[in-house]
């Protein structure tokens, strides 16, 4: 981990809530701005980059969030 994000705390809440072992929350025009946190082991860290082209793929695909 890089170290806390600006939306850390209610990350680890909604992570532990579901007991997932990562996760990460990525926030636009919320009430402390924009970004994102993440919190994942050395083990899924490596599978971010494949995860959010896949997203960013079917995003594309629908040509809508939803």
């Amino acid at each position: 981990m890089i170290g806390p994000g600006k939306y850390d705390a209610e990350l680890t809440a909604v992570r532990e809530k579901i007991e997932a072992r990562g996760a990460i929350l990525i926030v636009f025009d919320g009430n402390r701005g924009g970004g994102f946190s993440a919190q994942l082991p050395v083990d899924l860290a490596t599978t971010v980059p494949g995860v959010l082209r896949n997203i960013a793929d079917e995003i594309e695909r629908r040509g809508f969030l939803g």
